[in-house]
């Protein structure tokens, strides 16, 4: 599955009022992965930023004016995010700016040439998914990296590929799924397995023995943390499960 985490900056509140996108950045996560893979723009949007627009993310009608208009980054932004699903807080904002640039853009009988969004792309709204699963809190993005402590300390300003990074952490953390550990069969041998970056050796052990290893307190501790937050974010866990047995098997002997 190819998914596109994405943020814009824009001149102002409402494109019906004349605002336009003055920067978009986007990652990608394929299988739920990070792929490196980001797009990042800057836009001109012949027109002038407003003053409380450039308190929140800091981009000045000066730093524009030799960017690209839409119209000549549309096609490469196009191709980048057509057919994936988008991963974006507060989507209705965003996909209603990139729809109005596409609207701009018309084609040679004088209908847009690009878009709309939600009829080539399927969009989750992160905001939505957060009030639903904290109803009641703060659920913008500087408050879900503090509930899954992601850390933000490097976000003075709204940027763009910035937010979107972020973004990407705090989805994959808010959806529970895991994000660090990779195995390639390809590079397993007999002696060796490696897991990102971690080497998983065989012991030398006699036949029919298993050598158990018990976690340390900081370990279990971690352990029960981390069992939490999935329970937090699904409401239930396997683990439990696993470690509750049948009820008919409780006294039995191991």
């Amino acid at each position: 599955m190819r998914q596109i985490v994405l943020d814009t900056e824009t001149t102002g509140i409402d494109p019906r009022e004349g605002h336009r996108l003055i920067e978009i950045g986007a990652v990608e996560l394929v299988n739920r992965r990070l792929t490196g893979n980001t797009y990042h723009q800057y836009i001109n949007p012949q027109r002038m930023v407003e003053a409380e627009a450039i308190e929140v993310h800091g981009i000045t009608n000066e730093y524009l004016v030799d960017k690209p208009v839409f119209a000549e980054v549309a096609d490469a932004f196009w191709a980048f995010i057509r057919g994936a699903e988008l991963v974006i807080h507060n989507a209705a904002f965003d996909v209603g700016f990139i729809d109005h640039e596409f609207t701009l853009l018309l084609g040679s009988r004088g209908e847009p040439r690009l878009g709309p969004v939600a009829e080539h792309c399927r969009i989750l709204d992160t905001l939505q998914l957060a009030r639903e699963r904290h109803p009641g809190q703060r659920n913008n993005l500087d408050a879900l990296c503090k509930r899954y402590e992601i850390d933000n300390g490097h976000r003075v300003l709204h940027g763009a590929l910035l937010d979107a990074e972020i973004l990407a952490e705090v989805y994959l953390a808010m959806t529970g799924g895991q994000t660090a550990l990779s195995l390639d069969a390809e590079e397993r041998s007999d002696s060796q397995a490696m897991a990102s970056g971690l080497a998983i050796r065989r012991m030398d052990l006699p036949a029919g023995r298993l050598r158990v290893l018990r976690p340390g307190d900081e370990e279990h501790a971690a352990h029960q943390a981390k069992l939490e937050q999935i329970r937090q974010v699904a409401g239930s866990c396997q683990w439990d499960a696993l470690m509750d047995p049948p009820q008919g098997n409780r006294d039995a002997t191991p």
